[in-house]
């Protein structure tokens, strides 16, 4: 089948737009003349095979979306997000949720291909009881994980993942965004959370794209705050849902008195929990464990730096690994995808040069991500 300029050109356009990068900055990053994408852009010159390839590099897209005439890219949930909230995403943060979506449809893949599944949830509320289906879908969903009600979840991450869904840590700009969710036409639902947060903070944005996963994606796209509308109840569920899923109402009424607690003990609590002191005070006052004088002075703690724990940056680190692993997290590079991507090289599911893009690196930075990472690239 020939491949429809127009439609190519459009395409081609359309990421252009929703990145913000005008014709030269593309040609400057790609080595296309400018006049030349222009041409492609408006349909009246076919590109060659390089330059397709180039552009979807580029692009952060399968290079088959340009040529193929059904294929399909998440424009439609993107274009959402940026109507709906264009200030809050800078030229820095669409190109940032543009390797997001490619990450998460590099990852679906290979888990198609390496035969990889998932186990099955799903959940539908019922009536308008908004925090009653966000602790209801909780319990459940740690019911199938296999959890009990004194189970502090310690991986959420893999725990979200093994359910489906495709979840990111990637650093954004706005510090104001915990993290969004979008269905994407191909991988599915997809979940970012803002690599900005504190540490704890992220889980929580993870148990909450979580819930927006469950109960929403039939939206195709939504954006948390950090500070969200209290009236908006979809909010309301979704940090119902993390609250329950991360601290079990069970588990906090088994707590000693907090209303006697010393700020030591709220701080223990907080970190045994893996969560924010504001989150846990919010929590303990949903569960009428405290009073308003308590709620302040537990929301006024912080759980010391130095004593959180990133189950995706082990305390066997050393300084420099540490270093590098938590910069190529903020990439989105988490530990199970790059092993996933290392999987699907020694199985002969992508090339080296696929393995190289799907890590976002150049083929010289290849070696030092292998051995950081306990991989190999011998014998391929």
């Amino acid at each position: 089948m020939a491949i429809d300029l127009q439609k190519l050109g459009s395409k081609l356009a359309q990421y252009r737009g929703q990145l913000e990068q005008s014709v030269s900055e593309v040609a400057s990053s790609t080595g296309i003349d400018a006049n030349r994408l222009a041409a492609i852009e408006a349909g009246q010159a076919g590109p060659t095979g390089d330059e397709i390839l180039i552009l979807a590099d580029h692009y952060r897209c399968d290079f088959k979306f340009f040529i193929s005439n059904e294929q399909v890219a998440p424009f439609q949930q993107t274009e959402t997000l940026y109507r709906a909230h264009s200030a809050a995403f800078t030229k820095e943060d669409r190109r940032a949720i543009q390797e997001f979506l490619y990450l998460c449809e590099t990852e679906d893949f290979l888990l198609r291909e390496l035969g990889r599944t998932t186990k099955e949830f799903s959940y539908s509320p019922t009536g308008y009881y908004f925090k009653g289906n966000g602790e209801t879908a909780a319990a459940r969903l740690r019911t199938v994980l296999g959890y009990d009600d004194r189970t502090v979840p310690r991986n959420v991450y893999a725990d979200f993942r093994s359910v489906g869904v495709h979840v990111f840590r990637r650093k954004l700009g706005n510090s104001s965004i915990s993290g969004l969710f979008i269905m994407h036409p191909v991988a599915g639902k997809c979940a970012l959370v803002n690599c900005s947060e504190d540490i704890y903070r992220q889980r929580f944005s993870a148990a909450h794209e979580m819930a927006h996963a469950i109960f929403d994606s039939e939206q195709g796209a939504s954006v948390s705050f950090e500070r969200p509308d209290a009236s908006d109840m979809l909010e309301v569920r979704a940090n119902r849902f993390a609250s329950c899923f991360l601290m079990p109402p069970a588990f906090l009424a088994r707590l000693p008195a907090p209303v006697q607690w010393a700020d030591s003990d709220a701080q223990r609590w907080a970190n045994e929990l893996r969560v924010s002191c504001v989150a846990l005070a919010i929590a303990l006052r949903e569960a009428k464990l405290i009073d308003e004088t308590t709620y302040r002075r537990i929301s006024s703690l912080r759980v010391p730096h130095d004593a959180k724990i990133d189950p995706e940056l082990p305390e066997s680190l050393n300084a420099t690994q540490h270093r590098r692993k938590a910069h190529l997290l903020e990439l989105g590079l988490s530990n199970f995808y790059v092993d996933l991507c290392f999987e699907g090289f020694s199985t002969g599911v992508i090339s080296i040069g696929r393995l190289a893009e799907a890590l976002l690196c150049s083929h010289g930075e290849l070696a030092e991500i292998a051995s950081l990472y306990g991989q190999t690239l011998h014998g391929h």
